[in-house]
């Protein structure tokens, strides 16, 4: 009796702990970088964080340019690109939907023309 009882126990538990899992908004932020002339950039570092500015995330793009962060609680995200030693601008309160995967694409500013001067 005592051994059904706590099997019955464990199985509630589980379920009740089942259950608050999938209360869990969750959702997936998946993109592109690009380099100015739009060709993908490739093991560049892409930083995720709450909109304002907790919990910060990072990946890294594929070959293609690709990342993907998965299983993340809704809400408002800002994300970003570094890569060459230039950062891409952040894009602003990207929205996580349950069950949703959203699509950002991030460019990398031009090179900066270096102009070295030699004295002599």
């Amino acid at each position: 009796m005592k051994r059904s009882m706590c099997l019955m126990a464990l199985l509630m538990a589980l379920g009740l702990a089942s259950s608050a899992y999938a209360r869990v908004a969750i959702g997936t932020l998946a993109g592109t970088v690009l380099d100015a002339k739009g060709k993908p950039v490739a093991d560049a570092t892409v930083t995720m964080q709450t909109s304002a500015g907790d919990y910060p995330h990072a990946t890294h793009t594929d070959a293609r340019g690709h990342f993907e962060f998965t299983r993340y609680e809704t809400g408002q995200y800002d994300v970003r690109a570094y890569a060459n030693g230039m950062f891409s601008e952040w894009v602003k309160r990207v929205s996580i939907r349950r069950g949703k995967t959203t699509k950002v694409t991030l460019h990398m500013p031009p090179a900066a023309d270096v102009s070295v001067t030699v004295s002599k």
